[in-house]
């Protein structure tokens, strides 16, 4: 039985280094150390030895056992790292070859816009904050100086989440925020989504983008509200605009103005976009009322300040010429991609 053991062990190895793949490799194993192989009908035949044969032959049984075991395992990973490098070769790459072009995104064209405003404002001295887009009914119209039966309410159309809360419709809830947070000297602009019950059309979409500006400090005058604006016009139209005032009104500001720029389409002799006018309003902006400063605990006697807001998606269609403002949220690639 002991030379049966190494005639097994000489003949199962000479096979393993002399096999050619994975799968004969298993069907050696199979053949040697599997439940009908060679090597278990040796061990089979133990129970005929003798007392003092049988652990000899044992221990020579397991030591056949791990040598065709070792010798599987070395040849099996052998090959598999020839199969691996094979492979690699097959599929060596070519650095020569021209890569597949990525293409690159751009921004938004009111994206572009914001960009350039809050450029325009923070070159100006102003900060920029922030402010939720859920608001309470008390920052978005009563702190503003529109209590609840006020007719100024009824332009706003808004969208009530329940009796308190609001998506706000202006960003002009921001101002208050700064005034109780902050005092006087402050500059800042608030940026940022607006939300009324609009209907959807050219001109209008219960979502937009608003600009709101605030500035209040000892001594501000109309004067300085004009030479901002005239600035913020110039920057973004072009040096050659021209800027106007209306008289307006606007429950938080007293006086209020409606502001008008030249019609960049036709310098202002009249034309389809301005609608023979020659002028197109951009925003509207006034002094900060007494009250709405009273309120927010700045003494109307000692400071004074102006308030603007800007419609970013009005400004990104008369920059632009675009003709219909759905454009902006249709997510058309075609459109986008001139931006």
């Amino acid at each position: 039985m002991k030379q049966q053991l190494e005639q097994i062990r000489a003949t199962a190895q000479l096979a393993i280094e002399n096999a050619k793949s994975v799968q004969e490799i298993e069907e050696l194993r199979v053949k040697y150390l599997g439940k009908k192989g060679e090597l278990t009908a040796i061990l089979k035949q133990m129970g005929g030895l003798s007392a003092e044969e049988r652990p000899v032959i044992g221990q020579l049984a397991n030591e056949v056992r791990g040598s065709i075991e070792a010798a599987i395992a070395e040849q099996g990973e052998k090959m598999k790292k020839a199969a691996l490098n094979e492979k690699l070769q097959k599929e060596t790459l070519d650095i020569t070859m021209p890569s597949k072009t990525t293409k690159q995104g751009g921004l938004h064209p009111i994206n572009i816009v914001l960009n350039d405003l809050i450029d325009i404002f923070q070159s100006m001295g102003f900060d920029v904050v922030d402010g939720p887009e859920v608001e309470t009914d008390y920052y978005n119209f009563e702190a503003l100086n529109v209590p609840a039966d006020h007719p100024a309410r009824d332009m706003q159309d808004t969208f009530f989440l329940n009796e308190n809360t609001i998506l706000r419709s202006q960003t002009s809830a921001a101002q208050i925020r700064t005034m109780e947070q902050r005092k006087p000297p402050i500059k800042m602009v608030c940026p940022g989504r607006v939300f009324r019950a609009d209907e959807v059309d050219a001109t209008h979409s219960p979502v937009f983008h608003q600009m709101e500006g605030l500035v209040v400090d000892k001594g501000i005058t109309m004067c300085d509200l004009k030479g901002v604006l005239e600035q913020f016009a110039k920057e973004i139209y072009g040096e050659d605009t021209k800027v106007k005032f209306r008289p307006s009104f606007f429950p938080f500001t007293e006086p209020s103005v409606e502001v008008d720029v030249s019609c960049s389409e036709c310098g202002g002799k009249g034309c389809r976009v301005c609608k023979g006018s020659g002028w197109i309003e951009i925003l509207g902006a006034g002094m900060v009322h007494p009250n709405v400063l009273r309120r927010c605990g700045i003494d109307p006697e000692v400071y004074s300040g102006f308030a603007f807001g800007i419609g970013i998606d009005r400004l990104a269609i008369t920059r632009y010429k675009i003709s219909d403002i759905r454009l902006l949220f249709e997510n058309d690639v075609r459109f986008l991609e001139q931006f």
